[in-house]
């Protein structure tokens, strides 16, 4: 949901919506523009391989324009590295030359009216543990902001040896973002949104679960990012180990997109997703702003009320146990069945591993990702 992709006026309603709603507002791998910072609310500056708005001359991570970008901005409140998502895991963004104007070229670092393509891969780090090193970095270079990183998991190995590193080094970061590969937009290539990456059920209980084996759950906050649109959603997320959830398909929506899927073609005829000023007039920020803290607002409240059906006061008491699934015509079973918890501390030893996680945990190390 980058400034680029998006319009000046789809990030003014968004970040309109998430001051007047007291949430926050990911600023997609775009950078933070000008729109980001006009109505203050609270944002999470996503960085993704582009490095974009703490970019080098030569495309790689710049630590000084980071810093700036980030230590003296208050609204500035938390920094997410994403190494993949789930609508292209694996696979870089491409803003098209037509969408890349003088002033997208500014605030990214790169040049007008050109192609701009984010690597599939990092230039600021090789392996697990100088992932790690790079989230220290920019937790001390921000001043001490809470830093993590975001992923559509594609490997238990990789997420395995990250585990690991963190263990070995001690260097842990505040929270994990999950996004399921069901994830997509308008501009994604369809065999990647519709075929890479882990299914987002399955991927959310694994590094919860993962982080409970290798002992690092309580360190570490899980936000959860896929399809997810409505206050079940939120409650089956939080029952497979979230914390928070991430909407942005639905968010969208709020602002008024029909789904038109020419989000890549400059003509959006919503004006959400489109540098045109005569298309994005259409988009009245006074108005979507508050349909974004309205809609988050509504669901929210839905997620409460579902909450006090089954005799909840916290989401901290959600579990898998809440909830059911039909796996055949005859059986239905509770979610701690089809994904049992494990034991903590169970993934730091080889002779306590489970068996189905054994052959990845004995691949996985914290030098390399091999």
């Amino acid at each position: 949901m980058s400034f680029g992709s998006l319009s000046p006026n789809a990030i003014l309603a968004l970040n309109g919506g998430a001051k007047i709603g007291n949430f926050a507002h990911n600023t997609g791998e775009g950078g933070i523009s000008p729109y980001h910072n006009e109505l203050v609310g609270d944002l999470i500056y996503q960085v993704g391989t582009g490095y974009f708005g703490s970019r080098s001359s030569d495309g790689n991570f710049s630590p000084d324009m980071f810093e700036q970008r980030v230590r003296h901005a208050d609204n500035v409140k938390m920094i997410e590295l994403k190494l993949s998502q789930g609508a292209k895991p694996g696979h870089g963004g491409i803003l098209p030359a037509r969408k890349n104007t003088p002033e997208i070229a500014a605030i990214r670092g790169v040049e007008p009216h050109t192609e701009v393509l984010s690597p599939p891969y990092h230039k600021a780090f090789q392996t697990p543990i100088g992932l790690l090193q790079l989230l220290t970095q920019m937790r001390e270079l921000s001043g001490g902001k809470p830093v993590g990183f975001k992923l559509c998991v594609g490997s238990r190995r990789e997420f395995f040896a990250i585990c690991k590193a963190m263990v070995q080094t001690g260097m842990i970061p505040d929270f994990i973002t999950v996004d399921g590969g069901e994830g997509g937009t308008g501009a994604a290539p369809i065999e990647f949104s519709d075929s890479v990456g882990m299914p987002f059920k399955e991927g959310l209980a694994f590094v919860h679960d993962a982080l409970v084996g290798f002992g690092l759950r309580p360190h570490i906050r899980i936000l959860a990012s896929g399809k997810i649109l409505t206050g079940y959603q939120l409650f089956r997320a939080i029952a497979l180990g979230a914390d928070a959830c991430y909407s942005a398909r639905a968010m969208m929506l709020a602002l008024g997109c029909i789904q038109a899927l020419e989000c890549n073609k400059n003509t959006c005829p919503t004006g959400v997703a489109t540098q045109d000023p005569e298309l994005m007039q259409g988009l009245v920020v006074s108005d979507k702003k508050v349909r974004v803290a309205n809609y988050q607002r509504e669901t929210v409240k839905s997620l409460v009320e579902l909450m006090a059906a089954a005799g909840l006061k916290d989401t901290a008491q959600i579990g898998r146990q809440h909830i059911s699934r039909r796996v055949s015509m005859r059986e239905v079973r509770r979610y701690d069945e089809i994904y049992p918890y494990l034991t903590a501390g169970c993934l730091l030893q080889a002779d306590t591993v489970p068996e189905t996680y054994r052959q990845e945990w004995a691949a996985a190390v914290a030098e390399h990702w091999q």
